[in-house]
């Protein structure tokens, strides 16, 4: 049994729950304190786990009992666990009602083909997870998970290297810091080729990789993710524009896709180390990335932002002066449309260095265009690596964006604008130049079933949010 195939077997199992109301983001979450213990089980680890509290214990119990003893482990796990398993467990709570269902749940996954699932790698089989739950568009989770096609092409772009230290101030599931480690275990035959030493080893294991969340689900669902694929860097659930994110820093290489939107209520981030505070976080994480990069003219960084951030008026326009004198930001890529949940999400790479000295780094900026007469991504459209085929060549071999590189002029996808053009625009970086023949042929438009899925998939997550509102008054009176 392929990986693929237990995917689609454990995510077939949240039609059990349906009878329960729960939705797929808490079924996700259900599975990952369930198949915690399994896997534990199948990699030889639940010495880490409190004794009476194993996979063997849980599969001795049937119907009321079960589900009495399931509510008691999670308790039990969350508050006098260990390390990471207490990280993993703290203050979770089950949704699943039905003893019957629980029973139901437990021996499927107890009857998995495990062996195929180890071979395979379980790190794979949970990315698949988070994936399914990503392309339902009735979780809502796409609209924050950043496709893995568009990470792994970031990554190979930027190319970490052994003993850097990789950050995520908006880790999510921990996707990028997952594709890090796997592109540098690609390239070191796992940390075990000829020169690498133990303590490189070690490093890579324990210090390489790390993150900031502040949802504690998606903060759970990172630890998961980052224990099956042999990452014990620190994962931190906190809020990286609080003054618990200034430890955040001196970092050689950045991948992040920060949250879109404001602050609630016009708010200003509590750093008190941000130059110019907005209520725009995206401009405030901006702002953070390259204050955390390391000042030796190597540290790099790619950040996933909207369209907003290009053209912010105000304290928007000297953000990006700012960036572009503290960094060379030598490559903007504009993503096409439909990436994200949310149709009407446009976004864009940004790719920068810091560099040494704090003014004048910005010499040039490349813009790709892969959004002007794209096809619109969807469903019926997905995204793949081979779409950033011609990206990645025209981006060049250099993780710094000093590869040669030929100016397309006005009829191609890939431009230089110099400082000085930019700064006759009052550093406005939304520049586009290719006509858009969609406006005439409907070309970049999404499919009328799209546009009726996006729109009943808004609907089910409104009415869900609504669901749980309702849960938690409940809960409060």
């Amino acid at each position: 049994m392929t990986t693929t195939e237990i995917v689609q077997k454990l995510w077939n199992l949240c039609n059990v729950l349906r009878d329960d109301g729960i939705t797929y983001h808490q079924y996700v979450t259900e599975l990952t304190y369930i198949l915690f213990l399994k896997m534990a089980e199948e990699t030889g680890a639940e010495d880490k786990i409190p004794e009476g509290y194993h996979w063997a214990d849980l599969t001795a119990k049937k119907g009321i009992e079960l589900h009495q003893f399931y509510r008691k482990l999670l308790l039990e796990l969350g508050t006098e666990g260990k390390n990471r398993i207490q990280q993993i467990y703290v203050n979770a709570y089950t949704n699943i009602d039905y003893p019957k269902n629980l029973e139901k749940i437990v021996k499927a996954i107890d009857g998995l083909d495990w062996f195929s699932a180890k071979e395979e790698g379980l790190g794979d089989l949970y990315e698949g997870l988070l994936q399914k739950n990503a392309d339902e568009k009735k979780s809502g989770a796409g609209q924050y998970f950043t496709p893995r096609p568009l990470i792994n092409a970031i990554v190979q772009l930027v190319k970490p290297e052994l003993g850097e230290r990789c950050g995520d101030p908006a880790c999510g599931t921990f996707g990028f810091m997952i594709a890090a480690d796997q592109y540098l275990k690609n390239q070191t035959d796992d940390y075990f080729a000829k020169g690498i030493t133990t303590e490189q080893q070690e490093f890579q294991r324990r210090q390489a990789f790390t993150g900031i969340e502040l949802v504690q689900d998606a903060h759970r669902l990172a630890l998961m993710n980052a224990m099956l694929h042999g990452i014990e860097g620190g994962i931190f659930q906190a809020d990286a524009l609080s003054s618990e994110g200034k430890s955040f820093r001196d970092y050689d290489v950045i991948l992040t896709n920060p949250p879109f939107g404001t602050k609630r209520g016009g708010e200003r981030p509590t750093r008190d180390d941000l130059t110019y505070p907005t209520s725009n976080k995206q401009l405030n994480f901006l702002q953070a990335i390259y204050r955390s990069l390391k000042t030796n003219g190597k540290a790099r960084a790619a950040v996933v932002l909207p369209d907003n951030v290009l053209f912010a008026d105000g304290d928007g326009q000297k953000i990006r002066a700012d960036l572009m004198d503290k960094c060379d930001l030598h490559t903007i890529l504009r993503l096409p449309t439909g990436i994200f949940y949310a149709q009407g999400v446009k976004t864009n790479v940004l790719f920068f260095t810091r560099g040494q000295k704090d003014k004048g780094n910005t010499k040039k900026v490349w813009v790709y265009d892969m959004r002007t007469n794209m096809p619109g991504f969807g469903k019926r459209t997905p995204l793949t690596l081979g779409h950033f085929k011609e990206f990645i060549e025209a981006y060049g071999d250099d993780p710094y964006g000093n590869a040669k590189r030929k100016d397309q002029g006005e009829k191609g996808r890939f431009r230089r604008f110099t400082r000085e053009q930019i700064a006759k625009r009052s550093d406005s970086l939304d520049i586009t130049w290719l006509q858009d023949h969609s406006v005439r042929r409907g070309e970049d438009l999404p499919a009328p079933a799209d546009i009726a899925d996006e729109i009943l998939a808004q609907l089910s997550v409104a009415t869900e949010e609504m669901q749980e509102l309702a849960r938690l008054l409940g809960e409060t009176n």
